[in-house]
């Protein structure tokens, strides 16, 4: 029974206790079916095709610039690589270069000091020698003159010719 009519109004379609749907399936759903099938084989070369075309060249593009950058990014690993490689033998180079260098300054300084010593030595050697030959040389006049300087010399104490 219904409160506004007062009498029993049938329900349109009996309710299910399992609370299920029923569907009527009549010329409008057939007519729906068919337009949107007339629609997706219109659309489908017009508009997902050539999206789907788009989608696949993206997804390419995209997977080729992640292959080509971590191909870049090895490339530039080895080339990290082989630069620490060749810095590491340029460095080497450079110390064994180093340490020849200072190895032929040592010798060239061991050298030239050896050359100043042997130098200072001669040079010593040939003014003692002068030295020597200098004194017996004043000696040797001294020796000559002696005789005639101890006369001066009494002559000058003595006031005197002495002979």
């Amino acid at each position: 029974m219904s409160i506004l009519t007062g009498g029993a109004v049938p329900s349109p379609a009996p309710v299910l206790a399992s609370g299920a749907v029923t569907l009527d399936f009549d010329l409008s759903f057939v007519l729906q079916m068919i337009i949107f099938s007339i629609i997706v084989v219109v659309l489908k070369p017009l508009l997902f095709d050539p999206l789907m075309k788009v989608f696949e060249e993206r997804e390419l593009q995209t997977d080729g610039a992640k292959v080509l950058a971590r191909k870049m990014d090895e490339r530039a690993g080895e080339m990290l690589q082989r630069y620490e490689a060749e810095l590491e033998k340029v460095r080497a180079a450079a110390a064994e270069e180093r340490e020849r260098l200072r190895a032929e300054a040592t010798q060239l300084e061991q050298r030239i000091l050896a050359e100043a010593r042997q130098e200072t030595a001669t040079i010593l050697e040939r003014g003692r020698a002068r030295i020597a030959a200098e004194a017996k040389a004043t000696r040797a006049e001294l020796q000559a003159r002696a005789v005639e300087l101890s006369r001066e010399i009494a002559r000058n104490v003595l006031g005197r010719e002495v002979v």
